[in-house]
């Protein structure tokens, strides 16, 4: 009995789908809740944007003298590769614009942190907020966000502090901030000093190490925790730059011994609560989990609420060890996961960059950290696939069948098999073999299983077998 499809029939071609559209046959129904509101007298978002805006504005005028001055063609930006700016190019922007080398200085870094500056190297570029500036509020809010959230860089931190306690400074300021928030109002620095005292002794209690191991040759009784230590230096200095530093990037104002929230500082501290709540009624908690954990959690939720439990869960980490997370989670054995990890880097953005381009080197990570460099530098998400090679995009379409075949359904496999780049299944079967993907028996396996045509099933188990065997 022959088939009445060809052997060689021609596979239907349609733009590959990402990994993200895996687990979507699956997704879990949830509860829409309604759209959170700010608090009573928040400005409306284009009025924060304009105060944003305002913040801004000096950062963003040497940001487009640099995007002028120093594209593609121009002079080095920096010295160091460290995003100093140097010291020729400083005299050079303070001549064009009017204002001292110590004021061009101060206005770069702060557009590097709001995103308005991207640099790679020794090289300046304008970053995609820049470009938005004039028409997308949203962009001016996330730059701020963006700045404020970097206030301790903003200021220099009082000399002769141990780091150790400035850390601790920058750590118990968002619950300063939060009672700020609750106030509404002006705030008198005593009462200030008092909270951040005591969350500063909280965190020291938290970090303290009490042995209640038995000791040999002695009862085993268990020791009396040591208390914990005093706050052994005065932290009104510290309280006095976290404040200063947090109104230069328009936070709050501080004068007069008290301080208290702008309306943008304000609606910034509710977003960041707002985020953490919403995390923390998620079914899974991911907010609290590791990487690995967290993306699990997030297979099942549809594309916007996945990026939506990303942005909590990053907001609730260092971006360093966030991205150091993910890219360990990437390199499981678990398909579906890879893709997921580079969906959150993709919330992650250019802080993610370094990270991504060093997985270059992997080959179980190349295909999607290609795809990720691609649309970060502003190639159409559907046109990304063909930076590919041919060979790469053959693995990456093994390792999505892997993703889905553990994690979907039959149908979803076989719409899978239509978005293959080769034109016939024996040139797909033999380049799938080629490619030496770890998952390659499993996929054909499940492909073959979930088939209707028993000539297509038989060739796909007889390719498995030859995989298999090394024939």
């Amino acid at each position: 009995m022959t088939s009445r499809i060809p052997r060689d029939s021609r596979l239907r071609l349609v733009r590959p789908r990402p990994l993200a559209a895996a687990p979507a046959a699956i997704e879990q129904r949830r509860v829409r809740r309604p759209a959170p509101r700010p608090p009573e007298g928040t400005p409306a978002p284009a009025e924060l944007a304009g105060m944003a805006r305002s913040v801004l504005a000096a950062a963003a005028r040497v940001a487009r003298w640099a995007d002028r001055a120093l594209g593609p063609g121009g002079d080095s930006a920096t010295a160091d590769g460290k995003a100093t700016l140097s010291d020729a190019t400083a005299r050079r922007a303070a001549d064009a614009l009017g204002l001292t080398v110590d004021q061009v200085c101060a206005d770069w870094d702060t557009a590097r942190l709001a995103g308005l500056i991207e640099v790679h190297g020794d090289s300046a570029r304008p970053g995609w907020r820049l470009r938005a500036w004039d028409r997308d509020d949203s962009a001016v809010l996330r730059g701020w966000v963006a700045l404020c959230d970097a206030w301790s860089l903003a200021c220099p931190e009082p000399e002769d502090y141990e780091p150790a306690a400035v850390a601790e400074v920058v750590t118990a300021m968002p619950q300063v901030l939060s009672f700020l928030q609750l106030s509404a109002g002006p705030v008198p620095v005593p009462q200030l000093l008092d909270l951040l005292a005591q969350r500063v002794t909280e965190l020291r209690t938290e970090r303290c190490e009490v042995d209640y191991g038995p000791r040999p040759d002695t009862p085993a009784v268990a020791p009396e925790p040591r208390p914990a230590p005093a706050v052994d230096a005065p932290l009104r200095p510290l309280l006095d730059w976290a404040l200063r530093a947090l109104a230069s990037v328009g936070a709050l104002t501080y004068g007069d011994g008290q301080a208290t929230l702008t309306p943008l500082g304000s609606w910034a501290v509710w977003v960041k609560l707002e985020q953490i709540c919403v995390a923390a009624q998620s079914p899974a908690g991911n907010i609290e989990q590791g990487a690995e954990d967290m993306l699990r959690g997030c297979a099942r939720l549809r594309p916007a609420a996945a990026r939506a439990e990303y942005r909590a869960w990053l907001a609730a980490r260092p971006v360093g060890s966030a991205v150091t997370e993910l890219i360990a989670a990437a390199r499981g054995e678990d398909a579906l996961l890879r893709g997921l990890a580079f969906e959150a880097l993709r919330v992650v953005g250019g802080p993610a960059e370094p990270e991504v381009r060093a997985a270059l080197d992997e080959p179980t990570l190349r295909p999607y950290a290609l795809l990720w460099l691609a649309e970060h530098d502003g190639v159409d998400p559907e046109d990304a696939h063909e930076v590919l090679t041919r060979e790469e995009a053959t693995w990456l379409w093994v390792d999505t069948a892997a993703a889905v075949a553990d994690h979907g359904e039959a149908p979803l496999l076989l719409r899978h098999l239509e978005t293959a780049v080769q034109p016939t299944v024996p040139a797909l079967l033999d380049e799938v073999r080629a490619v030496g993907h770890p998952r390659t028996v499993q996929v054909l396996v499940a492909l073959a299983a979930a088939h209707p045509d028993p000539a297509f099933a038989k060739a796909v188990r007889r390719a498995a077998f030859q995989v298999h065997t090394g024939g």
